[in-house]
């Protein structure tokens, strides 16, 4: 088992910047690959961003290619999504995953095993 603690959420402007982090505890963190969704009310949980084990690969949406990062620190046992130039649009229930396999089995929220209990980002205009 693995348990999943997200961070980082708040009210930030459009334009502004906020880093999500999720510290993960249970088994070997190193072992897993790790991903971002996000979900808003009424709507299905989507995907934002996945890193493999090692941090060598990466995965995004289209929607935030060149405005969000993924990175995770294996020492710590935390991924972390750097969000920068946010849109309104990206308000959100942000949750953290983690999948069994090392690099991501696929990018929908039925591969992934684990789950954070989500952290509220809001933009505003």
């Amino acid at each position: 088992q693995v348990q999943l603690v997200e961070s980082g959420g708040g009210l930030v402007q459009a334009g502004g910047s906020l880093r999500l982090s999720c510290a993960a505890s249970g088994r070997p963190f190193s072992s897993y690959a790790m991903g971002w969704f996000r979900q808003t009310p009424g709507r299905e949980r989507n995907f934002v961003a996945a890193i493999n084990w090692s941090g060598g690969s990466t995965y995004y949406a289209d929607s935030v290619k060149g405005r969000f990062t993924i990175s995770r620190d294996n020492a710590k046992n935390t991924v972390y999504l750097q969000m920068n130039s946010l849109k309104q649009e990206d308000s959100a229930v942000y949750y953290c995953a983690a999948d069994k396999n090392s690099v991501p089995a696929g990018l929908g929220d039925d591969e992934f095993d684990f789950w954070g209990q989500g952290t509220q980002v809001t933009v505003s205009t």
